[in-house]
């Protein structure tokens, strides 16, 4: 177990401990109050009662009194004096609230210090099981293209293929390489946008022209994935953001779309984008496997994929967290699995840069 577990747990036990211990202390302490409280007025009953002895015995008034000043005497009856009675009945509840503001207070503190610290333990249990499913996620996507480059180089070694076969292995092992190379990069982007080192250059962007390149790039798999992609955004709309973070997040938006409408067999992704009040948004709509609809904020949290789809989980991450550099926002949603899904991403509008 690490130290830093160690502690936490050893910090809990000792607040726990301290919680009890003033819980304790507060009951102790009532109950110390009222028994001395009850004492008290057992000795002023035992005086009334010797005051009312004596006024039978013949003494005077003025006697009694002299003899037991808390006790007044009216007529042939003795009764303790009402300002000592409120006295102590003052003195019970003032102690009485004193022990409740302090044990109260320090109660909450301790309770303050087990709900950080339990939160804390929470967190890093989150942490490990995340990093679990991490290394275990990883291992199987780099297993797959790893094992598929063995192959393809031990059929070269075994025997020399013709051009068209060789072209053929090739073109397999470069797409293995990419497919490596890519998820290392999102694993390298994820981390570095979780530490902040990111070097930011807002300039107005046409995202006409960002998408449209995008999707030439991804056009070849689309196809051979049997899946269409309809651009239909209207050029002239120009939105604020670094011309980087914009290519990573229309390419994680649409990579995402055409895994998810991979899973279910082919299908079509759609784009548009519309101006809004002080916006520009982009629409990704998809025909894939969807997914039910509490799930679209969690979509974008690191390590979650659509149901089947490969990848790492670390796409939408890195779209969400370069949404929030950019100022902007992004949201997901589907009317459930099998219904498709459509993603909005909304810049901060920019004027047409001069010439």
């Amino acid at each position: 177990m690490k130290a830093t577990r160690v502690f936490q747990l050893t910090a809990l036990a000792l607040v726990v401990v301290s919680a009890v211990q003033v819980g304790w202390w507060l009951f102790d302490q009532r109950a110390y109050t009222l028994e001395k409280v009850s004492a008290a007025n057992a000795a002023y009953a035992e005086q009334t009662a010797a005051a009312q002895a004596l006024l039978d015995s013949g003494a005077s008034a003025q006697q009694v009194q002299q003899l037991l000043p808390q006790i007044v005497v009216s007529g042939a009856h003795a009764a303790l004096a009402p300002a000592v009675e409120q006295a102590l009945r003052t003195e019970e509840q003032r102690r009485l609230n004193q022990y409740a503001w302090e044990g109260g207070f320090f109660l909450l503190a301790l309770g303050v210090c087990i709900a950080v610290i339990a939160r804390a333990l929470s967190a890093e249990a989150r942490v490990l099981e995340e990093q679990d499913s991490f290394l275990a996620l990883v291992s199987h996507q780099f297993k797959t293209p790893l094992a598929s480059l063995q192959l393809s180089l031990e059929t070269l070694a075994l025997r020399a293929p013709p051009p068209a076969a060789a072209r053929t292995l090739i073109d397999r092992m470069l797409a293995d390489l990419a497919r490596m190379g890519a998820m290392v990069t999102q694993i390298l982007e994820s981390v570095r946008l979780e530490r902040g080192r990111v070097d930011w250059r807002a300039e107005p962007l046409e995202l006409r022209a960002a998408v449209t390149r995008v999707v030439t790039q991804l056009e070849e798999r689309a196809r051979s994935e049997r899946i269409t992609i309809a651009n239909s955004i209207e050029s002239g709309l120009y939105v604020l953001s670094d011309p980087l973070a914009l290519d990573v997040v229309v390419r994680n938006v649409l990579e995402n779309a055409l895994a998810a409408v991979a899973c279910a067999g082919g299908g079509s992704i759609a784009l548009s984008a519309r101006a809004a009040v002080g916006e520009v948004e982009l629409s990704v709509k998809d025909s894939g496997v969807g997914f039910e609809p509490a799930a679209g904020a969690r979509l974008f949290q690191k390590f979650s994929r659509l149901g089947a789809a490969a990848g790492t989980g670390l796409g939408l991450y890195i779209v969400r967290r370069l949404m929030e550099l950019a100022h902007g926002r992004v949201a997901a949603h589907s009317e459930g699995a099998g219904k498709g899904a459509s993603f909005v991403l909304a810049w901060p509008a920019a004027q047409e840069p001069q010439r």
